[in-house]
């Protein structure tokens, strides 16, 4: 029914909640149809070292709760370059690879877009990161379980906030997207929300601070480790030396945002999305990104995804919703 008879799989740069359950989807959905998969290891690097394992059904039973990816990932310097691309390309050749599945964000669909063009190679991408900052997708796999993971974290410093009267400065991931800060920070109820797309500065929060009610025990504020204003420790010395009577804290959460099992959503998503990049593939889709928008699957191209928020996804209604929630 089709001439794609090996799909290889592979997971690179940052790691997010879910890879697994997207490797899973791939493998299940591609042996429903009659396809043979690989997984490279350590993402493109594995392509250029010819470092891979044949998968089935056991290799990945029992993964789907698991986070990290049991493909490893990596990011490489080999792969920007003609020399190493066509090495990879010889690889998949060799071991009678006819598409790749590769998962991963902004960084992994730029090498995968550069490499379809120059070889005519089928490629269908599934957006494997936490900071949810492509087009085409309303969210992407890793996504909610990171904000999850915010939540929880800054619920349980808010105790000890209240129990001191302090006021605490959260940093969490989101290089240069304040998605993540945004949904955590309007679901812990923060006093402000830092971010870059809201072009806020330290004085923005000296004057939420001046208006916010006097007689709150504690006060949080989330900063997305990407803002202009240079990340919380440097909020933390604006706002200890305006109001030294605070007792301030800087709290960076760092990687846990990344780890942990995947929710719900993330594990439905990831399936829903591997077995997508499979049907994508069989069909004739190349160079694009498998998403879901309003509960429907889209194929969006690498070009357009990459780097390319939706302007839904922090529009000033959600900016408004931090003012009015804040007041």
């Amino acid at each position: 029914m089709n001439k794609i008879k090996n799909i290889g799989v592979l997971t690179s740069g940052g790691d997010s909640p879910g890879m697994n359950a997207a490797i899973r989807a791939v493998v299940r959905g591609s042996i429903y149809y009659d396809i043979e998969v690989t997984g490279f290891l350590r993402g493109y690097e594995g392509l250029i070292h010819n470092d891979f394992i044949p998968m089935d059904r056991k290799s990945v039973a029992n993964i789907i709760q698991r986070g990290g990816t049991i493909l490893k990932t990596a990011r490489s310097e080999a792969f920007k370059t003609v020399e190493g691309r066509k090495i990879a390309y010889e690889n998949l050749k060799a071991n009678g690879i006819d598409a790749l599945v590769v998962i991963g964000g902004d960084g992994t669909f730029t090498g995968a877009n550069i490499f379809s063009k120059e070889f005519d190679f089928p490629i269908v991408g599934l957006p494997g990161t936490i900071d949810n900052d492509l087009a085409g997708t309303d969210f992407t796999i890793g996504y909610d379980s990171a904000i999850n993971t915010v939540i929880d974290a800054v619920d349980k410093i808010r105790d000890t906030a209240e129990s001191h009267d302090r006021l605490f400065i959260v940093e969490v991931m989101g290089r240069d997207s304040g998605l993540i800060a945004l949904r955590s920070g309007i679901g812990v109820g923060a006093e402000a929300i830092m971010i870059p797309e809201a072009n806020m500065n330290a004085d923005d929060i000296l004057h939420k601070l001046e208006h916010s009610r006097k007689d709150k025990a504690s006060k949080i504020i989330i900063v997305a480790e990407g803002d202009d204003t240079g990340g919380a420790f440097k909020v933390g010395e604006i706002l200890q030396e305006k109001y030294p009577h605070y007792d301030t804290k800087v709290s960076v959460l760092g990687h846990i945002q990344r780890g942990g099992k995947p929710t719900c959503m993330d594990r439905v998503l990831a399936s829903r999305l591997g077995v997508a990049a499979v049907e994508g593939l069989i069909n004739g889709e190349s160079g694009v990104m498998a998403g879901q928008i309003n509960r429907e699957i889209v194929f969006t191209p690498f070009d357009h995804a990459i780097k390319h928020i939706n302007a839904e996804k922090v529009s000033s209604k959600w900016l408004k919703l931090i003012d009015i929630l804040s007041f």
